[in-house]
């Protein structure tokens, strides 16, 4: 909940637009800088601009809506990715990570190895493991799926209790309530005493059921995704948030998922949970090792950036005060793309993730690990300053020039 209100000088802090004649756009963008909610058809027309002068108009806002709420300092954050399988039962449209049981390339980590991972993790300065995977059939103990997934947060916090332990999507925790017919409370609930720190708000794809389909037929709906991370803010659980963008989907309905972030949002602290989200992450489409019919229809292998940039600046204005935490995915963009995102709207870098096999199997050129230096060098060639975080966005350290 804001203690003060970033907006009460915001008309005073405009110098840029004072000059501008009004139009739809200086007024849309004012209303998003006085902490106004922009309307769905508000955001649908700035996504919708082409002309070279509006687009940075949009950038010079969303950075300064970014300054206004969250300062200029960039946070990163020491972590590990962990996938601990790639063996799945749905077949994703996008999904070049995927394997059968059997297939060639096909695993299923061990306990000692996750141990090993973490511990190398650690021993770099870890504050967190995220950790996903394939839903994996045979991924049970005793006949059940719950108990395996709480053996994986007990082989990480056996040895490192207070590492903090981001994993498991929405997805995740609906097939493991399917698989052992409970509700999804329960599930969150188990993790969550269990030792589970936070979920990632993966698995959200676009909220929109006709894009779904096409995209993740065998996924959750739109609607379950919505209430199972709305269950996780009503139990104590903070989760991130996320739009997979650039391939399908129109304008309209990447605004029409960023609604259904914000409402998520909004309930949570009109109904006081003790948990909310945390950060909202662009996710953006790399297709080059994805099966041929997304392939062929999306047309491209690759993000276009500048579509990424207007995608991140309409983001951080429509979210507005109800989501502060934005980070674009260097994974996805490498980390000059990344870094240019910070100038519109970011405020965030990520992970170092040490490894990531999901989006570098698709064909993402942005690697798969950044060391702490790396993070800290990209943000200070724009001259802003560092802070390490936590997962929860804490400060753990922090540099100033």
């Amino acid at each position: 909940m804001l203690t003060e209100d970033p907006f009460s000088n915001s008309r005073a802090m405009s110098p840029s637009f004072s000059s501008v004649k009004p139009t739809e756009l200086h007024t849309t963008l004012q209303a998003a800088l006085d902490g106004e909610d922009l309307s769905i058809d508000q955001g649908v027309f700035l996504l919708e601009q082409e002309d070279g002068e509006a687009i940075a108009a949009i950038q010079q806002a969303a950075d300064q809506l970014r300054q206004q709420l969250v300062g200029d300092t960039v946070t990163y954050v020491i972590n590990r990715n962990i996938n601990f399988t790639n063996i799945c039962e749905q077949h994703c449209s996008f999904c070049a990570f995927r394997r059968d049981s059997g297939d060639d390339g096909a695993y299923w980590l061990n306990w000692a190895t996750i141990r090993e991972k973490t511990a190398e993790a650690v021993s770099v300065g870890a504050t967190e493991i995220c950790m996903q995977g394939g839903l994996h059939l045979d991924a049970k103990i005793d006949g059940k799926s719950l108990p395996y997934y709480l053996k994986l947060i007990h082989t990480i916090k056996e040895d490192f209790p207070d590492l903090h332990l981001h994993a498991f999507s929405p997805q995740e925790v609906e097939f493991i309530a399917r698989e052992d017919q409970l509700t999804f409370e329960q599930v969150i609930l188990a993790l969550r005493d269990a030792g589970l720190g936070s979920m990632p708000g993966t698995a959200a794809e676009v909220l929109d059921d006709d894009v779904r389909k096409i995209l993740c037929p065998e996924k959750i709906s739109a609607d379950i995704w919505l209430e199972i991370v709305e269950t996780a803010h009503r139990i104590g659980l903070p989760t991130t948030s996320t739009l997979m963008a650039g391939h399908i989907e129109t304008p309209r309905q990447q605004i029409n998922h960023l609604a259904k972030l914000r409402q998520l949002q909004q309930t949570a602290q009109a109904q006081n949970y003790p948990a909310c989200i945390t950060e909202f992450i662009i996710l953006s489409f790399v297709g080059e090792h994805a099966p041929k019919p997304l392939r062929r229809r999306v047309g491209r292998d690759q993000p276009v950036l500048n579509d990424a940039l207007l995608l991140t600046a309409v983001g951080r204005l429509f979210l507005g005060k109800w989501i502060k935490n934005h980070q674009p995915s260097w994974v996805k963009l490498g980390l000059d793309g990344a870094t240019e995102a910070l100038r519109w709207g970011c405020n965030d870098i990520g992970g170092t993730l040490m490894e990531e096999h999901i989006t570098s199997m698709a064909g993402a050129k942005g690697g798969t690990c950044q060391t702490a230096e790396d993070l800290k060098g990209a943000i200070e060639s724009i001259n802003r300053p560092t802070a390490q975080r936590d997962t929860l966005y804490r400060t753990l350290k922090k540099s100033f020039q």
